[in-house]
């Protein structure tokens, strides 16, 4: 857990020579790949995609598992699973990708690589709760001392920097330091998607549902959608998803917001259709994991897949909560358009989510980007009795539960 206020100017970045090997749990990566992986929304279903898919059609396991175990991230110093951990708490890091290389045209041609997307996962150890909390990409944090990716040199901590920057300064094994830095919570597990993946993925599951309450015109994004319902798959699907200029008051925590409403939607339509339980279409969706996303070494057993699998099919919707870490802008300079924790908020959320708590909201409470759906009243996550008011997060907490429509706005 983190307390570090906001200092007057950042740490330069500078490189060293470990003073030791291995002198941070989850650093260094063996693969390194071109195209890593880009937004979040299918992570959280990753084990049950995947899981479920290879247990489902078993003709096809051999070739998915040696697809997904070619794309292992290695993270150096992580521990063997062991059935004890699959029957723990589950937490999983969802990182995404904004890189252009390997991805075709269309995306510019820009060359840097950031974590545009970064969802920690926390699935409770009896299996009645999940939470996805997102983190907004330019949130300022310290940085811990992360190791090269080519295995050169590594990073200094630095005392400050935008959290989505770490994947190019370390790699996404870099990014999981500094979110298990800041929360304090143990991640022994790491996933990452590309935008071609998105866009098979939205396509293989036969689009996503979502509901636009009021215009969306996105020139950056090229995403122009007049209220109304749509059913987004394909390249509308990531647009929809990447958009921030189209959507609440421009920011990325209104992007945050937005999204929300495609993933809540996302897992209604997982739960609703039984796509858990068709073959058919479970082995679409895992080929197209498999071909699109980058899973750390603990992912890629095929036991672990099924546990997670399992754990996260018998989540009921209205307790599977989406939160947002509690932030706040109109930063000074230099970090005007950037956004600092609000600590004492925060460490509310990562504390619970240490000690394995439920994290309830009395209703939704999305803020700007989105709004509950009309006609809709706003579902507590989970149903919240007069014992349980005393666990109920304050008002301050944004977010949703996959049990209430949401639509952009």
């Amino acid at each position: 857990m983190s307390e570090n206020p906001l200092p007057l100017e950042t740490s330069r970045r500078d490189k060293r020579k470990p003073k030791r090997k291995g002198f941070a749990r989850h650093g260094r990566i063996k693969v390194q790949t071109k195209a890593q992986g880009f937004w979040g929304l299918f992570f959280k279903l990753v084990g049950a995609i995947t899981g479920a898919a290879i247990a489902v059609v078993g003709v096809s396991a051999w070739e998915l598992s040696n697809s997904i175990k070619a794309n292992g991230i290695t993270l150096a110093g992580a521990k063997p699973i062991t059935a004890e951990d699959l029957k723990g708490p589950l937490n999983m890091l969802l990182v995404g990708s904004d890189t252009r290389k390997g991805q075709g045209g269309g995306y510019g041609n820009d060359t840097s690589e950031l974590a545009d997307v970064i969802i920690l996962l926390h699935v409770s150890e009896d299996r009645k709760n999940a939470v996805a909390l997102s983190f907004p990409r330019d949130l300022l944090v310290e940085w811990p001392a992360c190791p090269s990716t080519s295995g050169g040199p590594g990073y200094l901590p630095q005392s400050l920097g935008q959290i989505n920057a770490t994947i190019a300064n370390g790699g996404p094994g870099c990014t999981l330091l500094t979110v298990e830095k800041l929360t304090g919570v143990d991640i022994p597990y790491l996933a990452m998607i590309d935008f071609k993946g998105v866009i098979e993925m939205s396509t293989a599951i036969g689009g996503v549902d979502v509901c636009v309450a009021e215009p969306i015109s996105d020139p950056y994004t090229k995403l122009y959608l007049e209220p109304g319902e749509y059913s987004l798959q394909g390249k509308q699907a990531l647009q929809y998803l990447r958009t921030r200029h189209g959507v609440g008051d421009g920011s990325d925590l209104s992007r945050i917001s937005n999204q929300q409403t495609f993933l809540t939607s996302l897992v209604r339509k997982v739960k609703s259709e039984g796509v858990l339980t068709d073959p058919v279409r479970l082995y679409s969706l895992a080929n197209a994991a498999a071909r699109n996303m980058k899973l750390s070494e603990s992912l890629t057993d095929l036991n672990v897949m099924v546990a997670i699998a399992s754990a996260l099919r018998n989540v009921d919707l209205d307790k599977i909560t989406f939160l947002q870490v509690p932030a706040r802008g109109g930063l000074p300079a230099p970090y005007s358009g950037r956004v600092a924790p609000i600590y004492e908020q925060a460490n509310i959320l990562f504390e619970k989510i240490r000690n394995d708590e439920p994290l309830i909201l009395a209703k939704a409470n999305t803020g700007s980007g989105a709004i509950v759906k009309d006609g809709e009243t706003p579902s507590p996550s989970p149903s919240v009795s007069a014992d349980a008011e005393s666990d109920v997060l304050p008002e301050w907490a944004r977010g949703t539960n996959a049990a209430t429509t949401t639509c952009s706005s």
